[in-house]
């Protein structure tokens, strides 16, 4: 019984360094953290310094300006990357979501003026017209790692005054953190 549990823990510490090498491939980055990699040692004084309240017991979160990055503890691999801004006035998120355009290239999906997506396989980025297609076709994706910008005010068409709004966005892989979720619960 004890070398089937070994075995199983041993096969599960593969998938998931798997799973954080192909994320790692796909140079997702804000800031210099890349989501998926191992923290170099200035991240890691950076981390150590600038902790945030605990994520969860395999996790711990921390800030770097802006920044917030969450990441493994036991092997330093950045889980998620995100930023959340309140009162932001539109012409700043503007400026943040054409940063995120010229860091991130065309996004896979537009929604309403207010979300942007943009979404990996282990491809790379899922360009718009591949999305459109595979959603004509019913067909499933095997997303390995997004980005999701969402604000609460329209991001591009014109908005009364000087109004504000909160705005925020995330960068994970779905697989990396069902992986935490299911496994080390």
């Amino acid at each position: 019984m004890i070398l089937i549990f070994l075995f199983t823990g041993i096969a599960l510490a593969n998938d998931l360094q798997h799973l954080f090498q192909q994320v790692e491939q796909l140079k997702i980055q804000r800031q210099g953290y890349v989501l998926g990699a191992i923290l170099n040692p200035e991240q890691i004084k950076t981390a150590a310094s600038n902790r945030v309240d605990e994520s969860s017991n395999w996790t711990y979160k921390f800030r770097d300006k802006n920044l917030f990055v969450v990441a493994d503890k036991t092997s330093n691999r950045v889980l998620i990357i995100y930023e959340q801004f309140k009162d932001l006035k539109q012409k700043n998120i503007q400026d943040l979501i054409g940063d995120l355009y010229m860091s991130f290239d065309e996004p896979t999906v537009l929604a309403h003026d207010k979300r942007v997506y943009w979404a990996y396989t282990k491809k790379g980025k899922i360009t718009s017209k591949e999305f459109d297609a595979v959603k004509q076709d019913k067909k499933n994706l095997d997303i390995l790692a997004k980005i999701k910008f969402i604000s609460d005010i329209n991001i591009m068409e014109k908005t009364k005054g000087d109004t504000t709004g909160q705005v925020s966005y995330i960068i994970s892989s779905d697989p990396i953190l069902n992986f935490f979720k299911n496994q080390k619960l």
